[in-house]
């Protein structure tokens, strides 16, 4: 895809309500997602198996009307993911969640999964405790570091 149609498409996304545009040509793969107030992020990614890389969008960050207000920091210790993909509570849509609020877990015991590039990545719990707060909606898309769970 040549730099003119990509920088066209940034453009879009960033003056539109649309948070999230992928397209796919022959020659690859392009993956446009506006986070928050930032710059939009584009991920590229040829036909073949490459892993996906982020880059800094060339457009200008979309304007804010209200910034909401700061949430308290959480307290207790904060899962966080591990790679950028899709958030699933389960195995499978009818299968039960590998962890519910309130739920006693030890590190190493499964509590969901991402999935990345197709494959299916099960996450591990890294410390022993209670589930005190879900931060995720199952197929929610996910960034590298976002806090998936806080556990006490």
């Amino acid at each position: 895809m040549d730099l003119r149609k990509l920088k066209t498409l940034i453009d879009l996304v960033s003056e539109s309500n649309v948070s999230e545009l992928e397209i796919t040509e022959a020659d690859g793969k392009v993956r446009i997602v506006k986070a928050g107030a930032a710059a939009p992020v584009v991920q590229a990614m040829p036909m073949q198996a490459m892993p996906m890389m982020q880059q800094p969008a060339m457009a200008a960050p979309a304007p804010v009307a209200a910034a909401p207000a700061e949430p308290a920091a959480p307290t207790g210790h904060v899962v966080k993911s591990p790679m950028v993909g899709t958030f699933y509570r389960a195995s499978s849509p009818n299968a039960k969640p590998f962890a519910e609020l309130g739920q006693q877990i030890k590190a190493g015991d499964p509590i969901c999964i991402i999935e990345a590039m197709k494959i299916m990545n099960e996450i591990e719990a890294d410390a022993t405790g209670t589930i005190t707060k879900i931060n995720c909606e199952n197929g929610q898309p996910v960034e590298f570091g976002q806090p998936l769970f806080i556990i006490e």
